[in-house]
């Protein structure tokens, strides 16, 4: 048995359940974010975010800003975080104003070895309903290391990201109140996102570190400019590599078929820093 396996071989975190007033706060304030008019319904894809938040006591922090222990972090030494992507599958949006249940678990663990070493990956599945009708199913998936981890090595200058042929595109404007207020949206108090110099001396990263969830998050509203009146029944996400405030960030998109489009982020040159694969619902 490995090293992180040793951990892990008996943690078996019992299901959470959780509920949610939906209210119609949340998205209005994350429309403001994104300058839209108002806050659009029924939900969009993952908006979902901005409910159902944990806001740990103050002493439960970590110096990096993430709990020390609580919800489904594993039992991993000196654990470090990377939120590595997920998948969506909507059988109905949530609505906003009715008061939803959510029950989430620990679907999957594996320990894999990375180059840097072993990596433990785990899968949280999330299952949503209203009124008692299932809406939404939800997988995320965590990667963990353990210790202080390798020095990180960036260039000091960033070439911006290759013209894109896409159809739709974008070039969305970062500033750091933006990541700040995003970071109080959605109760994330990593340090990385709003602490700059803890940032450099601690973490390695040149500069802000932009949210990943955001990224998918902003890919998704180009999906919605450009088919606003076809539903998402489903979508894929992946985060590759970070982006940094004050790279110059490329969102691109294209329908890949009747009912699919392909996302794409980019903040340097021939490198995908997020991408997304959405399928619309082929009735709308």
């Amino acid at each position: 048995m490995s090293g992180l396996e040793s951990y892990l071989a008996h943690w078996q975190p019992d299901p959470v359940v959780e509920h949610d007033e939906m209210s119609a706060r949340e998205s209005t304030r994350f429309a403001a974010l994104l300058d839209l008019p108002a806050a659009p319904t029924p939900l969009p894809p993952l908006w979902h975010w901005f409910h159902f938040l944990d806001w740990p006591a103050q002493r439960e922090l970590g110096t990096d800003g993430h709990p020390t222990n609580r919800g489904f972090l594993p039992p991993i030494p000196d654990r470090r975080r990377m939120f590595a992507g997920g998948r969506l599958q909507i059988t109905q949006p949530l609505d906003i104003g009715q008061p939803a249940e959510r029950i989430s678990r620990v679907s999957k663990v594996a320990v894999k070895q990375g180059k840097s070493g072993e990596l433990a990956f785990v899968t949280i599945r999330t299952d949503y309903s209203q009124a008692g009708t299932p809406r939404l199913t939800e997988e995320q998936d965590l990667v963990y290391r353990s210790g202080p981890g390798t020095p990180r090595h960036f260039p000091t200058t960033t070439p911006a990201p290759q013209p894109s042929t896409a159809p739709w595109q974008s070039e969305p404007d970062l500033s750091p109140t933006l990541l700040f207020r995003f970071s109080a949206l959605t109760a994330n108090a990593h340090r990385i996102h709003y602490d700059e110099p803890y940032t450099r001396e601690t973490e390695g990263y040149p500069a802000l570190v932009v949210h990943g969830p955001l990224l998918i998050l902003l890919l998704l509203e180009l999906a919605r400019k450009h088919r606003p009146h076809r539903r998402i029944q489903s979508l894929t996400y992946r985060l590759q590599h970070p982006v940094f405030l004050g790279n110059r960030i490329l969102l691109s998109g294209t329908m890949t078929g009747p009912d699919t489009a392909t996302l794409t982020a980019r903040a340097t040159a021939n490198t995908s820093n997020a991408f997304a694969e959405v399928l619309f619902d082929d009735r709308c």
